[in-house]
This record gives structure tokens, sequence and C-alpha cells, in this order.
């Protein structure tokens, strides 16, 4: 089952953050002239451009493109810092194809700078903990209060970082 306030990037900011997830859900978004963010979505719109199908689901979220031929989702980033909020960010997007009706179909995160690639698969018990994010995920975004500041390296490179500390 899909949740209705799930996405991809919703996902993703799960994984790195509860309090950017609560914002974003409120359509609070800093990153459109974040530098860092800009940059990630170049690499993104440059690499592989003779292979670039975007996709966008329903949900909001755009695949970085689809491999047809061999029934893979390519998910590019700039950096593999937040590897696995973008594993599962990935996975999600499998669960969500699977979930339309789209079987055998895998994954594969691209980071062109470090010339690096991981191949993703979705299992049983991906989907089961899928299903356990999107319950965590609801209770987090239907909070009445926004979550604590989390205090990580990677704060002060965020988007959010003077909303959360200024």
């Amino acid at each position: 089952m899909l949740y209705p306030k799930v996405n991809g990037t919703k996902i993703s900011y799960y994984f790195i953050c509860h309090r950017k997830l609560w914002l974003f859900d409120r359509q609070l978004q800093f990153e459109s002239d974040f530098s860092a963010v800009e940059e990630g979505k170049f690499i993104s719109e440059t690499t592989y451009p003779e292979e670039r199908h975007e996709i966008q689901l329903s949900d909001g979220a755009v695949l970085d493109f689809y491999d047809k031929r061999h029934k893979v989702v390519h998910e590019v980033k700039k950096s593999d810092k937040m590897e696995e909020a973008h594993i599962w960010q990935l996975k999600y997007y499998l669960f969500y194809l699977k979930s339309s009706g789209v079987t055998s179909v895998t994954g594969r995160l691209d980071y062109p700078k470090l010339k690096k690639t991981l191949e993703i698969e979705l299992s049983k018990n991906d989907e089961h903990k899928i299903q356990e994010i999107f319950d965590d995920m609801t209770a987090i975004i239907n909070r009445v209060n926004v979550p604590e500041r989390i205090n990580k390296k990677f704060c002060k490179m965020c988007a959010y970082y003077e909303f959360c500390w200024a």
C-alpha cells in the first residue's frame, strides 16, 4: 500500500533528518537556490544524457532515468555521504513501481564524480521495512510541533541550516 504523503525525497529526508522531512512536507523548502543542491541537479541532468528518460511518478517524484531494455531505475547522486538515504530512496522507487504493477525492476545508484555504482534490489524484508518507514513517517509528518534539531557534521551543508540554527 502506498501512502499519499510519501515520495522518494521524503524517504531520503526520513533517513537524513526528521526535522527536514517535517518542514519539507509543509512546503518549507529552502533548496531551490542552495548551491550544493544545484550542483547535484547539474550532475544529475548532465550525466548519461543519451540515456536519460526521466519519469514523473504520480507521487510527484521524478526518476532520474529508466533503462527500459534492462528494467533498471537509475538514481544519480553527487556524493555517497548519505548513501543509506539514497539506497532507501531507490528501494522506495522499486517498491512504488512494483505496487503499480511494474515487476522485475532493479535499481542502480550512480555516483559519477566518484566513478562508483551500486546495484540495488528490493527484497521482501525491504518491503516490510518500507511499510514500517511509511508508518513512522506518517507519525512524524502529522506531529503538531517541528521535530528537534539534530547536530551532525552535515548540518552545516544543509539548505535548512540557517532556519534550524539562526
